[in-house]
């Protein structure tokens, strides 16, 4: 596997190597002691797999509060998407900034979105699949989330009328959102 570094000390972009042959291919999708190497240690507890029919599907901007916040290891099985991460943690250099990756079935690519982390993504083709591990339940009480659109984010989406759920359609702007996280320049 080879682990890129983002522009956020504690978000990793993976790509796993495949192997190749005539009856298809091969490759490992999770390796704990490889993100040891790299600083994290977590224990995925769950993991969850999502559809979207249409292309533009947005799903996000989603955290949970910092006593339930989750840790996630987000791929692409079928189909593609442009995943986002934006920086929730109160005093951190990069509070408030976001960055984006294409994660496709074919380059394999998985973003680990640490905790302190919103995360969303918006689906680039018709049936597109996204399994990610958690290391954390869900907690409705501590779910949150801010609107996909804040102009003050200013996430340059691949869609301007996105599909969105009831629930994501009416988050709170980034201003308004409630955040408890404090960065202490150290893992989250």
């Amino acid at each position: 596997m080879k682990v890129f570094k983002t522009k956020f000390k504690d978000a990793l972009l993976i790509e796993p190597i495949v192997f190749n042959d005539s009856r298809g291919y091969f490759m490992e999708c999770y390796k704990q002691s490889l993100l040891e190497d790299y600083g994290v240690n977590l224990n995925f507890i769950q993991e969850n797999h999502s559809m979207s029919k249409d292309p533009g599907t947005i799903r996000g901007m989603h955290y949970q509060l910092q006593h339930k916040a989750q840790s996630k290891l987000v791929r692409v099985t079928r189909g593609a998407i442009y995943d986002v991460i934006v920086d929730i943690r109160r005093n951190s250099p990069t509070f408030g900034e976001w960055e984006g990756y294409i994660l496709t079935e074919d380059n394999k690519r998985q973003l680990l979105v640490p905790k302190g982390f919103a995360h969303g993504f918006c689906t680039l083709v018709p049936g597109t699949e996204v399994q990610y591990k958690v290391d954390e339940l869900y907690s409705k009480e501590h779910d949150r989330g801010f609107v996909w659109n804040d102009p003050l984010i200013g996430i340059t989406w691949p869609v301007t009328q996105p599909v969105l759920s009831d629930k994501d359609r009416l988050h709170p702007s980034f201003e308004q959102a409630e955040f408890d996280f404090i960065w202490e320049g150290v893992r989250a």
